[in-house]
C-alpha cells in the first residue's frame, strides 16, 4: 500500500469504473467533487508484488456548516482481491493519516453493514445533495464530538 501517484490516476478510474455502476459520475456525491482536487496524502492505492492494482480509495475537502470535513470514496477492490481485506486496510491506514493531519471528521455515502465496523454511525442531521438515501449518509468522528452540534447540507468545498 502507498499514496496514489499522478501516473495511478488513469488504471484507479478504470477500478472504479469496473467496481461501480455505468454512470458512477452521475451520483449526487459527485457534484462535491466536480473540479475539486482530492485530498491527495490521503488517496492510497494497494498493489501486488507484481504491480497489478488491487485496490484504491479516495477522499475530497468538503464543509458543513462551515466545518472542514472529508467525503470518503469511492473505495473499490478489484474483484480477485475481495474478500483478502484489503479494502479494510485501506480504510484503517487512509483513516489513521487523517487523523495524523489534524482531519476530525468524516463522511460517505455507503452501506452501514459494511462501514459500522470502522465505526461510522448514521447521520441524519447531515444532508447529501439530493437524491441521496438518507439512511446511506454516514460519518465519523476522528476526534471526540467532532460532529457535535454540526448539521445541515454537505457542501463543495471551493
Amino acid at each position: 500500500m502507498r499514496p496514489e501517484l499522478r501516473e495511478d490516476w488513469w488504471e484507479v478510474e478504470a477500478l472504479f469504473d469496473t467496481s461501480f455502476a455505468p454512470g458512477r459520475e452521475a451520483l449526487s456525491s459527485y457534484r462535491l467533487r466536480d473540479g475539486v482536487p482530492p485530498v491527495q496524502e490521503l488517496c492510497f492505492v494497494a498493489r501486488d508484488e507484481t504491480g497489478i492494482l488491487g485496490g484504491a480509495i479516495r477522499y475530497w475537502p468538503v464543509h458543513v456548516m462551515g466545518h472542514k470535513a472529508l467525503l470518503l470514496g469511492p473505495i473499490a477492490v478489484h474483484h480477485t482481491a475481495q474478500g483478502e481485506g484489503l479494502g479494510a486496510a485501506l480504510m484503517r491506514e487512509s483513516l489513521f493519516e487523517a487523523a495524523v493531519r489534524g482531519w476530525s471528521r468524516v463522511v460517505l455515502v455507503g452501506d452501514y453493514p459494511y462501514y459500522k465496523r470502522f465505526g461510522f454511525k448514521h447521520m441524519a442531521e447531515i444532508v447529501m445533495p439530493p437524491p441521496t438515501n438518507p439512511d446511506r449518509v454516514l460519518g465519523l468522528e476522528l476526534e471526540d464530538n467532532a460532529w457535535s452540534g454540526i448539521s445541515g447540507a454537505v457542501e463543495k468545498l471551493a
